[in-house]
């Protein structure tokens, strides 16, 4: 069995949108290296409700990497210092025996707090509403052979259809921009025959609500690649670039 862990977190407290906020001091203690960074906020909020205190806010649903809602800046880093990795499956094993771990929440305009580590991410809702989808009525699942598409195509749809909608890269980006999420939505269904017939519309319109919402221009400094927990290429970037231009001037 593996030896028991100790470590001082540094968590940001923030009861609602107006209170100013500060870092809190917590100590870790007898804390399993096979557990997850969230189960390790469990046993800490276990303590905190047996002491009656203010457990601490974060958002969780699948704790699969699945759903993208573990949305922690760690030490800095959305997600955390390992690659490919959201938060739910960061394992208090990559943590030293005695360190001192940061947890904030994304911090963008465009992701207004709520509460301590939790933002609302509703714009990016707001950005799928705008034209992520296929509005006509495609049926059900047809068989693989029946709708034909080159290899390159269907690799790079799934490529880009890996994105969890978590938010990371806006965190990560100097000018909080969301090019890779707005990018990988539009660039997912752009490869697809099924997106094509509304492919002008989508492009101007994700966009357009992209700046809406108020999310800055991309940065070009590649970090939203860097902390992608699906590891998803700045290539889409540039493929939005593309479907815009064409849609602009078609």
């Amino acid at each position: 069995m593996s030896a028991l862990r100790n470590y001082t977190l540094r968590v940001w407290r923030q009861k609602n949108p107006k209170d100013k906020g500060a870092f809190a001091k917590y100590k870790a203690t007898n804390i399993s290296p096979d557990m997850s960074l969230l189960e390790m906020l469990d046993v800490i909020n276990d303590r905190l409700i047996h002491d009656g205190k203010e457990p601490i806010a974060f958002e969780s649903d699948c704790r699969e990497g699945i759903c993208g809602a573990c949305s922690i800046v760690i030490n800095g880093i959305p997600h955390g210092k390992e690659r490919g990795t959201t938060a739910c499956q960061l394992h208090m094993r990559h943590f030293a025996s005695g360190e001192t771990i940061t947890l904030e929440p994304w911090r963008a305009k465009a992701f207004p707090m709520v509460k301590d580590l939790v933002v609302d991410r509703d714009a990016f809702e707001r950005i799928q509403q705008a034209g992520g989808y296929v509005s006509v009525n495609t049926g059900s699942a047809p068989d693989a052979h029946s709708i034909l598409v080159h290899k390159d195509d269907s690799d790079k749809a799934f490529d880009a259809a890996a994105c969890i909608g978590c938010g990371a890269c806006v965190a990560a980006c100097k000018n909080a921009s969301a090019s890779l999420f707005v990018a990988a939505k539009i660039s997912q269904l752009a490869h697809l025959p099924q997106g094509d017939p509304e492919r002008k519309n989508r492009a101007k319109s994700m966009i357009m609500q992209m700046d809406k919402e108020g999310f800055g221009s991309c940065a070009n400094t590649l970090e939203c690649e860097a902390v992608c927990p699906k590891e998803i290429s700045t290539r889409v970037i540039a493929e939005m670039n593309w479907e815009f231009i064409r849609a602009s001037v078609d």
